[in-house]
């Protein structure tokens, strides 16, 4: 079953263009999003949840056709985006109590449940949060209202290492029952290897590739230079596709 569907979504502003971009995101699945600085990474996500008005092109969410039923959509879709943050100064329980009259399906013993397992004190403010708290709580806002399909933009960058893990961790326990679906952009390709399991490419607003893990792998093998020993990682694949494009 699908999760999320994305066929020949455009998006033109004066400097760049997100040129068709199609790719399909299973049921159970973690999809990761590459593609350098610029590529459309963020324009996708922010597309697909109709923050920027497509020019053309269709989406379908957990089955649901988008926009034509997004309220219904965003009732089942949890968002972390760059950019985006709460109030400061905000407690985490005055947050939560104004999130939680926006979802019809708000679990509230479910929301007290997913605090105390991430080590969330309600009572913190948020400039007291690790950034990889503050996903954590994003996270636990979104598992409140029963989401199914969680797009998050750079979730990983800057984070330590040890608080990394740990979120990617969470990440492939989120999508093990098979229930839930993620879709993150990263440049840390590093977080991929780790817990994707299938990988879609964009440079310069154009889909290169979108498949299974091991198959996109498998597709770029011809960038492997004779001497080669080691395996080829999805940072050869980006460096390596981006040297040849730019000598072409």
């Amino acid at each position: 079953m699908t999760a999320l569907t994305v066929e020949n979504l455009t998006k033109t502003y004066p400097s760049f263009t997100l040129d068709n971009v199609s790719f399909t995101l299973s049921r159970g699945r973690i999809m990761g999003l590459i593609g350098k600085n610029g590529a459309g990474k963020s324009t996708t996500l922010k597309s697909i949840l109709n923050l920027v008005s497509p020019d053309g092109g269709r989406i379908e969410l957990l089955g649901m056709p988008f926009p034509e039923r997004e309220e219904e959509c965003k009732q089942k879709t949890g968002v972390v985006l760059g950019g985006i943050d709460f109030f400061q100064h905000k407690r985490l329980e005055t947050i939560t109590a104004v999130t939680r009259r926006f979802y019809r399906d708000w679990d509230q013993s479910a929301c007290d449940w997913y605090m105390k397992e991430f080590d969330l004190d309600p009572r913190k403010r948020v400039k007291e949060l690790s950034a990889g708290m503050r996903v954590k709580y994003l996270i636990a806002l979104a598992l409140s209202h029963g989401a199914e399909l969680f797009l998050f933009d750079e979730p990983t960058s800057g984070l330590d290492p040890v608080s990394r893990d740990e979120l990617l961790e969470l990440f492939r326990a989120l999508v093990r029952d098979g229930s839930r679906s993620i879709l993150f952009s990263t440049h840390i390709t590093s977080d991929l290897e780790k817990c994707a399991d299938d990988i879609t490419y964009i440079k310069d607003g154009k889909i290169l590739a979108s498949a299974e893990k091991t198959a996109f792998m498998q597709s770029f093998q011809h960038l492997r230079a004779p001497e080669d020993t080691a395996p080829l990682t999805l940072e050869d694949v980006m460096v390596r596709t981006e040297r040849r494009m730019f000598h072409v």
